[in-house]
């Protein structure tokens, strides 16, 4: 087996979360040889997802992780009161932990808190498609790409909730190398065969973008 060091990957956790963006990539990431996942918040103990029905538990807090190896920011309805807020601590820590992390990402609207650290300044960037204003007003210029890298900058984002597996899978290709990348996918089964082509705003069509809005609607 290869070598490889050790690798502490943070997923920052909060109120109204998307499960499936932390989720996802954990459960490729926490796969890899030598990796370690701490999820972290604000506070330690649990948080709700963004309709309630799930919780998930911070064991960590900021200050216990200073310099992780890599952080992943999930999105969620929760982002929004995050980068309202110009004190916020989640802010403060990305900015203070980027500048020694091995990658910095985000997944859906977690680019919003990037954005807000300062990290996507005059950068294109990706987030769910129904946030691309929101990005756009933090300074980041928004594109439709699945999956957008900065590598000199050491930061990548994917767009909405499921693409953060895509991130995930090229992340252990960048960490470990191209075989462990696909022995990643090879574990969690990652072959999709959707039953309908409607994953994007462009194939959806506008039967299906009426029903997003209505369902969105009856969540928010």
């Amino acid at each position: 087996m290869t070598d490889t060091p050790d690798i502490q990957i943070a997923i920052p956790i909060f109120d109204r979360l998307t499960a499936l963006d932390g989720i996802g990539p954990y459960e490729v990431l926490q796969r890899l040889p030598g990796a370690t996942v701490t999820f972290v918040g604000e506070r330690l103990g649990e948080f709700r997802t963004e309709n309630g029905f799930l919780g998930l538990t911070a064991d960590a807090i900021y200050d216990d992780v200073p310099s992780p190896d890599v952080v992943v920011v999930p999105g969620g309805v929760g982002t929004r009161p995050i980068v309202q807020d110009d004190d916020h601590p989640l802010v403060g820590w990305i900015a203070a932990v980027h500048p020694t992390t091995r990658y910095t990402t985000s997944v859906c609207t977690g680019s919003l808190v990037l954005a807000k650290a300062g990290l996507l300044d005059g950068k294109k960037a990706t987030t769910h498609w129904g946030a691309y204003d929101a990005l756009a007003a933090l300074g980041a210029e928004p594109i439709g790409d699945r999956v957008v890298e900065h590598l000199d900058d050491r930061i990548i984002t994917a767009a909405g909730v499921s693409s953060g597996i895509d991130m995930a899978i090229r992340l252990s290709e960048l960490l470990v190398d191209e075989t462990a990348a696909k022995a990643m996918q090879l574990m969690v089964e990652y072959d999709p065969q959707p039953p309908f082509d409607a994953g994007s705003v462009d194939k959806a069509g506008a039967d299906v973008m009426a029903r997003v809005i209505e369902y969105a609607k009856t969540k928010s």
